[in-house]
């Protein structure tokens, strides 16, 4: 069957489409996932150049470096990897970026943190883990603690988390802490995100939203997936 669009139109519909369903499925608005794919673009191809973002490329946009290795580096780039497989892709980018956006709920942050200390995987946050993981963000803070120090800071941590008294954090431990804490909760949150096309305005990029609405209709229901096209059908019922 033949097509009254260029091969180009169809690629940037495609492209918008994408885009819209990821905005559906996140706190961000279209523009700013579109915003976001600027971004992307410069970062994974800071040091290689492949259209992903490596290891070394996600810590030279985090440290500023991409020369040692480092725990709290490691655990990140694993939880942004959300496919596992060495590289982050850019709906891995924008996902994993929307837990820290204003508008993603309390437990969606709650969950990312505790996933974020618990090193092993085991559903719990224990002590060796917790100390492996204070000293990698000490290090890159370049500060300095004795010895005494850090184990002084995991007493206190653990006396006041550690609830039953088993020697481990449990999940409802975890929120108990967090909800007693409000500047933990506000360290998951990056005020920015919210207003990535005003605060950058060099990533905006206009969508033509209504201009471009049968012809994505179109795209997505030949490319995406059947609960894909759905949500998208609704985001756009939104927009209309």
């Amino acid at each position: 069957m033949g097509c009254m669009y260029s091969k180009s139109n169809n690629e940037k519909i495609l492209e918008y489409c994408n885009c819209a369903i990821l905005a559906s499925e996140t706190s961000f608005s279209v523009n700013e996932v579109e915003a976001l794919h600027v971004l992307y673009r410069r970062l994974s191809s800071s040091v290689v150049g492949e259209g992903l973002i490596n290891k070394k490329e996600f810590q030279r946009a985090l440290l500023g470096n991409c020369k040692q290795q480092n725990l709290f580096v490691d655990r990140v780039f694993n939880l942004f990897d959300l496919k596992n497989n060495g590289v982050i892709s850019f709906e891995d980018f924008v996902r994993s970026l929307s837990i820290f956006h204003p508008s993603t709920p309390e437990a969606d942050k709650i969950a990312f943190a505790f996933n974020f200390f618990d090193v092993r995987n085991t559903g719990y946050i224990e002590r060796e883990e917790l100390k492996k993981l204070l000293l990698a963000i000490f290090e890159e803070l370049n500060v300095t603690l004795s010895d005494n120090l850090v184990e002084a800071i995991l007493e206190k941590t653990f006396a006041e988390v550690d609830l039953k008294n088993d020697g481990k954090i449990d999940v409802e431990e975890w929120k108990e802490f967090m909800s007693r804490n409000s500047f933990l909760m506000k360290n998951m949150t990056l005020p920015y995100l919210k207003e990535l096309t005003t605060s950058f305005p060099s990533f905006f990029i206009n969508s033509e939203v209504h201009d471009s609405v049968l012809r994505v209709k179109d795209v997505c229901s030949s490319n995406g997936s059947s609960s894909s096209k759905n949500q998208y059908n609704q985001y756009l019922t939104q927009l209309m």
